[in-house]
């Protein structure tokens, strides 16, 4: 086919968009519902697992150096434990802070510990060490354990456990419920194009019998679609944006929320946004040629 050809068929799309505005608008909004319960549905997903890992970051393991440690010891261990392919951080808490940790620990203790306790010398050396495998948590303590110099690692076991299986359970939530939108979406949409094909099934019909090619015929369907599926994806990109923007500003600014999941545990949307944009787009443009052209399939067949 001819260039001149092409861009006749394709303004002819474009055209066509115009003269069935309702039948356009309807493929519009269904498109564009569809693309944002999934859309949102996964944006949702991947910020549930952020949540989790950031949750994991504060399931710490305690360390504590033996009590005649000497700074040599404690910072050859420190390095050791940094070294660890499983470790993301590591904190060391001096002997005040140990001293001053036990103390808030135990009502009524400040009084007396002001009156008989001179300085921390007698208190051990301690370390927070947070991992970037929770799976991997009590095999990392385990390496902790046996380094010379350490008394002993622990960590609690109870909470790794819960959020292993707290991440195992929103994956399946999640991907069941993306896969039941998604489907449900597909059905919408195909409905929805195939009302819109049918209404111009006698249009089809006659440019079959005065000879026109298939391809000729789903041209015009496949440009109408696609603008179409374009502007949909357009629409629900900017729909999420305000969405995702508006709530992601009132959890950032409550205080309980930032203490129990951390300021990162969140996604900030414009670190997303361009993959958020052609994910919506593309899919949007593709799904709405796509079923343009499967729905016309059947009336070309006369």
């Amino acid at each position: 086919m001819k260039l001149s050809g092409i861009k006749y068929l394709a303004d002819q799309g474009v055209e066509n968009i115009w003269k069935n505005k309702m039948m356009a608008f309807a493929t519009f909004c269904v498109l564009q519902i569809s693309l944002l319960l999934v859309g949102i549905s996964v944006l949702f997903y991947f910020n549930m697992n952020s949540m989790i890992q950031g949750l994991n970051n504060q399931n710490e393991i305690a360390v504590i150096m033996n009590e005649d440690a000497t700074d040599e010891t404690v910072k050859k261990v420190e390095e050791t434990i940094r070294a660890m392919d499983n470790v993301h951080n590591v904190v060391v808490h001096s002997k005040d802070e140990i001293l001053e940790n036990t103390l808030e620990s135990v009502p009524d203790s400040k009084p007396i510990a002001d009156r008989y306790i001179t300085d921390s010398d007698f208190m051990p050396v301690g370390m927070s060490v947070t991992v970037t495998d929770n799976n991997r948590i009590a095999e990392t303590s385990d390496e902790i354990s046996a380094l010379e110099g350490v008394q002993y690692a622990r960590f609690y076991y109870q909470i790794a456990e819960f959020l292993r299986e707290l991440r195992r359970v929103v994956s399946l939530i999640a991907g069941a419920i993306i896969i039941a939108l998604a489907f449900v979406s597909m059905i919408m949409i195909s409905n929805t194009t195939k009302t819109s094909v049918y209404a111009r099934r006698e249009e089809i019909q006659i440019m079959k019998y005065v000879g026109a090619t298939n391809s000729f015929i789903r041209m015009p369907f496949f440009v109408e679609g696609m603008i179409t599926g374009f502007f949909a994806g357009a629409a629900a990109f900017f729909i999420t944006w305000l969405t995702y923007s508006s709530a992601y500003k009132v959890l950032m600014q409550q205080q309980y929320f930032m203490m129990a999941f951390g300021a990162g545990s969140l996604i900030p949307f414009g670190k997303i946004r361009i993959f958020v944009l052609l994910a919506y787009i593309v899919a949007g443009a593709f799904i709405g040629a796509l079923g343009s052209v499967i729905s016309t399939r059947k009336h070309i067949d006369v």
